[in-house]
């Protein structure tokens, strides 16, 4: 089993399928027992990490739920291959299943949180584009998409959490944050 694990962690790292389904021959049952854990380092959590768009969705195919499993730092897949800049994954893990978006890791944070807090102004616009009901998910600190903004000075994010506000009329949320 051992020896299955460090070949599908090696795989994972280096994005190479043929060493995921080497690992499976040597134990069939290799994903479940990963999937059982239930905070951890999953291979797709590692291949996102390492921006291996096609390792993290072959091992998606084959195991849905990791895609939304938690490691142990509290991070879905897809908060870590965009805190990693591998903006490309994230694009195609949401052309995949765009359900991911609403994965809520660490502090109940989305990636729509994380991309106001750095300023990642595109994928703001693409995530709000597939899934705009994020803009009003909450932090553990009763916070949107729009106090972390603010909060960090990332005043171009903040305009466009605002111009989407504007655009799509939940003026309404705009009193609730005043």
């Amino acid at each position: 089993m051992e020896e299955a694990q460090t070949i599908l962690r090696d795989a994972a790292q280096a994005g190479d399928i043929n060493g995921l389904y080497n690992s499976i021959k040597k134990v069939p049952n290799i994903l479940d027992h990963i999937d059982d854990t239930p905070f951890i380092d999953s291979p797709m959590h590692i291949a996102a990490s390492a921006g291996h768009a096609n390792f993290a969705i072959e091992i998606f195919s084959l195991k849905s739920s990791f895609g939304r499993k938690l490691n142990p730092d509290g991070l879905s897949p897809l908060h870590l291959a965009l805190q990693n800049g591998h903006f490309e994954t994230v694009r195609r893990f949401i052309k995949f299943d765009k359900e991911l978006v609403r994965v809520k890791g660490r502090e109940r944070l989305t990636v729509l949180h994380f991309a106001a807090e750095t300023g990642n102004v595109d994928m703001l616009a693409e995530l709000l584009y597939v899934c705009p009901e994020l803009i009003l998910d909450l932090t553990i600190r009763d916070e949107t998409a729009l106090h972390i903004a603010v909060k960090n000075m990332k005043l171009i994010a903040l305009k466009v959490l605002l111009g989407f506000l504007r655009r799509t009329r939940n003026k309404w949320l705009l009193k609730k944050q005043r």
